[in-house]
């Protein structure tokens, strides 16, 4: 019998494709790296997720782009002063990093138009420190435009994330919306709103 010679590689690759194949059989999943997109692609739950937010809040500023406030503000001189509050969590989601990140976004929005005049952050928790009392300085809807005319903004940018939660027996589906208005502080008028919508479901 002639013996042939087995290159250590080729033992090597069949022990990879050998454990590979029976990691398989053994119902186990393999986890691919965080930079295969296809990671985030499906939908793993019903909640909202950095791509989801991120996909809205950008249709969402798109549509302010081209609105008639977005014109008012490029012709504007001086510049107009806009002030934007926190986004509210409407939800039963615990959301609060993403909303803060949605706020974020959308200050750097504006700022990087360079056709508006943003009032600093920590101006505006002062404002609501002084609005709401030392003990409880968190920032109150109701009050937006008080804390605005105190700011010196003309008008300010407030949000909300709601959800409508529908389930059936083998299948649940939730329905975010993601709403955005432009408030006119002086007249209370609304100069833009939008609403987006994201519509999740799993089996």
């Amino acid at each position: 019998m002639t013996l042939r010679f087995v290159s250590p590689m080729f033992i090597l690759a069949s022990a990879l494709v050998l454990s590979v194949g029976a990691a398989g059989c053994g119902g186990k999943r393999v986890v691919r790296g965080a930079n295969d997109p296809s990671v985030d692609a499906p939908a793993l739950s019903t909640s909202l997720d950095r791509d989801d937010v991120q996909r809205a809040l950008s249709e969402t500023l798109n549509k302010l782009r081209e609105s008639p406030v977005m014109y008012e503000w490029r012709t504007s001189r001086p510049p107009a002063t806009v002030a934007v509050f926190p986004f509210q969590n409407e939800t039963s989601e615990h959301i609060d990093s993403m909303l803060s990140a949605m706020l974020s976004e959308t200050e750097t929005w504006l700022v990087e138009s360079n056709t508006v005049q943003m009032i600093a952050r920590d101006r505006q928790d002062q404002i609501i420190r002084e609005v709401e009392g030392q003990q409880h300085p968190i920032f109150n809807p109701a009050n937006a435009a008080r804390y605005g005319r105190q700011l010196g903004a003309k008008y300010f940018i407030t949000g909300k994330v709601s959800a409508s939660d529908e389930r059936a027996r083998d299948m649940r589906r939730v329905q975010y919306f993601i709403f955005l208005q432009v408030i006119e502080i002086e007249t209370s008028a609304i100069k833009f709103q939008a609403r987006t919508y994201i519509t999740k479901a799993i089996k």
